[in-house]
């Protein structure tokens, strides 16, 4: 049996399938494309922090976030349902990936946002939410995300230190494929304003400068 904190190998993930999750609805607030590609001068960004459902709200309300859809990244099996990831036996994390104005908002705002709005410390968990898809994760685009990314993580551990957490588990890593969840998850709270959210944060600040 598969445990929930242990990613599984290449010979236990499931199989998946060559066809994508069909994209039926645009996003349910602004009307966009799920698929647009980032329009020039705009960047992406994506992260795990647990249920994606609070996390997507968390980031579509922030300036500058021009389009936001959640997904499952970092696993092994191909074009995973919801259904599998919950098994564990995906790999898959549950992300949000963001297009964004660095006019409006720039990456240093967005890491701020990621580390403050989360426990980064609990390895395969997020609160009472517990599996691999539930991790820490932020997934860069480039070297300078890479970098910022951390960088942020060594100025915020010392903090969290302080305020009597353990040893951030985040995983930081190049943005592997993404793949779409299916159109119930996508801006779920925006259709369900009553529905779960497990999202919190630390109370913790990070200590990035925001102009960066």
């Amino acid at each position: 049996m598969h445990r929930p904190d242990r990613l599984p190998n290449a010979a236990e993930a499931l199989p998946g399938r060559s066809a994508p999750m069909p994209i039926t609805e645009p996003h349910f607030l602004s009307g966009l494309p799920l698929d647009a590609p980032p329009p020039a001068g705009m960047a992406q960004a994506m992260f795990g922090m647990g249920c994606f459902w609070g996390v997507e709200r968390i980031f579509w309300q922030l300036p500058g976030v021009w389009l936001t859809a959640v997904g499952y990244a970092g696993g092994l099996t191909p074009n995973p349902t919801y259904k599998e990831v919950c098994t564990g036996m995906t790999g898959h994390n549950e992300v949000v990936r963001l297009i964004f104005d660095p006019a409006k908002v720039s990456y240093a705002e967005l890491l701020a946002t990621f580390w403050e709005n989360h426990d980064p410390t609990q390895g395969m968990r997020q609160g009472g939410d517990q599996g691999t898809q539930y991790r820490s994760g932020i997934y860069t685009y480039d070297a300078a995300q890479a970098e910022a990314a951390a960088a942020t993580r060594a100025a915020y551990a010392p903090r969290l230190a302080a305020a009597g957490y353990g040893a951030i588990t985040t995983e930081i890593l190049p943005a592997p494929q993404f793949y779409f969840a299916e159109d119930y998850h996508q801006q779920y709270l925006a259709k369900n304003p009553r529905g779960y959210c497990g999202i919190g944060g630390t109370g913790v600040a990070c200590p990035i400068g925001l102009k960066a």
